[in-house]
């Protein structure tokens, strides 16, 4: 089977600018709404966000979702309604199940420089679980090279735990001349976080991404120093 590559260039997502915060969304969210991009596989929010110095999200709810934070530059600080603090930086997994409700502030932990970070959302597998939190520090396994998995509902070591058996969540930094093979995937969302990687014909920069149907294999080809971020999902939002 052929699979089906959709690409979205990054000037073709949605735009928040309110000054302390420049954040880009690959599907609908908040006031930006299109009722042909909610989501691909089980991914329902990949946000690409720029945080002032100083600046952030104030306390405010989630329910029923499994949230993971991945930054790229910088220091994101946490606080949730679980009693959880801590400081998120390059290569530190967060992931923070909602489950029956949680409240949580994520804010810049610099005065001095922007953070820069991405956060995806995934629905739980089961509803109504207790409110969770894991984060794991994969430099060590980042550097190794590779496709790494990250975050997996499927039991893959070394990984924050996902309560959704049909997600997991690979990132690969990459030297210039490097290559990672794509995971076979119902469902699978590239999504090009720093540099410029070569699928096939395809040239894809920063803020690019690929969503793939019935996915066997892909080739991605780092053209300079590069980061991506693979989910691959077995089934999708019905």
């Amino acid at each position: 089977m052929t699979a089906n590559v959709d690409v979205r260039r990054a000037d073709s997502r949605f735009h928040t600018s309110i000054g302390w915060l420049e954040s880009y969304h690959s599907f609908s969210f908040g006031q930006h709404y299109d009722p042909d991009n909610v989501g691909h596989g089980l991914l329902l929010v990949s946000n690409d966000d720029v945080v002032a110095p100083g600046q952030g999200f104030g306390r405010h709810p989630h329910r029923d979702m499994e949230i993971v934070t991945w930054v790229l530059d910088g220091e994101l600080e946490h606080q949730d309604s679980t009693g959880t603090h801590g400081v998120i930086f390059p290569g530190l997994v967060q992931r923070m199940s909602a489950g029956t409700g949680v409240t949580h502030s994520e804010m810049n932990h610099s005065t001095e420089r922007p953070v820069h970070f991405v956060q995806m959302w995934v629905p739980p597998d089961t509803a109504g679980i207790d409110p969770d939190y894991e984060q794991l520090d994969v430099n060590r396994r980042l550097a190794e090279g590779g496709l790494v998995p990250v975050a997996s509902g499927q039991g893959h070591p070394g990984t924050v735990r996902l309560h959704q058996r049909d997600a997991v969540m690979y990132v690969a930094r990459m030297e210039a001349g490097a290559s990672v093979d794509l995971p076979a995937a119902a469902y699978a969302h590239l999504f090009v976080a720093k540099g410029i990687v070569c699928l096939a014909d395809d040239v894809l920069n920063a803020g690019d991404a690929v969503r793939f149907t019935d996915l066997s294999a892909a080739l991605v080809t780092a053209d300079v120093d590069s980061e991506i971020i693979v989910w691959a999902f077995d089934s999708a939002m019905t």
